[in-house]
């Protein structure tokens, strides 16, 4: 009796075997970073940074404006309080734990800010070319003469000081760097086949560069926004530090060390611990960077 035609291949190797379902280009970068010692560590910083500032407004009600206490002020650190009371006799840890909403929101606002001019500069100047790249790149180069934070200072000292133009100025000295990036990365795109062939049937350009050339430019954007928000806190605190940033008497980091310079060789916890809070943040969101530099790098894909 003749056996079926689908037996005599049952004992070959990969045969009746069902092909491994594709996980996506997600799922495989989210499986990257995970396997990253940087992609964890900074992945579970940013969470305890992100679930600070949500979960500590919501069981902690804080007022700054009447927040003092002029009987235990600069007092050490100790049970009742964690971090140590400043000059006003207020807890540092408690204003540490508000003040990460205001830097987290300064970071996130920065860099979505930061981002989508940087993207549809970077991506006019890098597909259009001619006139319209060189006036533009010509516009950044002028930005990207002057120190980012003397160009920070002046913009926030002509509109004048506080917490919406520190962003903003932080927002404007980012802006070259991301549309200079997004311009190379269309640049080296634009003449790739699979673009050519979207122009030969016709599709109209403006789906051409949102619809096939910033899609495969994402990437970079990504590691390079998430770095940004970093970069954009230390920002914020340097002006706060300054005095250019949040005003007295918002819980921000940077006033906060200010604040406590004065009384640097007799209560360094002033200093010592909103100090720190910024390293934690900043080391947080570059090893997050890295991590997913790595995880969306299409040579490190298994």
């Amino acid at each position: 009796m003749q056996k079926p035609a689908n037996s005599t291949t049952k004992g070959l190797p990969g045969a009746g075997v069902l092909p491994r379902r594709s996980r996506g280009l997600l799922i495989d970068a989210w499986r990257r970073l995970l396997l990253s010692w940087n992609g964890r560590l900074g992945l579970a910083v940013v969470t305890l940074i992100v679930l600070v500032a949500v979960v500590t407004p919501l069981v902690d009600r804080y007022d700054p404006h009447i927040d003092s206490n002029l009987a235990i002020t600069r007092q050490a650190p100790s049970w009742q309080h964690p971090f140590g009371t400043d000059r006003l006799g207020r807890d540092v840890f408690r204003r540490i734990m508000h003040g990460t909403r205001i830097s987290l929101a300064v970071g996130l606002l920065v860099v979505t800010l930061t981002s989508l001019v940087g993207i549809i500069i970077g991506l006019l100047a890098g597909y259009i070319g001619g006139v319209l790249d060189t006036l533009i790149m010509r516009l950044m180069d002028v930005l990207l003469a002057f120190p980012s934070i003397l160009l920070a200072i002046a913009i926030v000292a002509v509109r004048g000081p506080g917490l919406d133009n520190t962003m903003l100025a932080v927002s404007i000295v980012g802006i070259p760097g991301a549309a200079r990036l997004v311009r190379s990365m269309v640049l080296s795109l634009r003449e790739r086949d699979f673009v050519e062939a979207a122009r030969m049937v016709g599709v109209p350009q403006t789906r051409v560069m949102f619809r096939h050339v910033l899609p495969n430019s994402i990437s970079p954007i990504i590691v390079q926004a998430t770095l940004g928000v970093g970069g954009a806190i230390l920002f914020a605190a340097a002006l706060g530090f300054l005095g250019l940033g949040a005003q007295p008497p918002a819980p921000e980091w940077g006033a906060m060390i200010s604040d406590g310079i004065p009384f640097l060789t007799t209560s360094p916890h002033l200093v010592f611990f909103p100090g720190v809070a910024i390293m934690i943040s900043v080391l947080g969101f570059n090893l997050l960077g890295d991590g997913l530099r790595d995880a969306l790098d299409p040579q490190t894909a298994l």
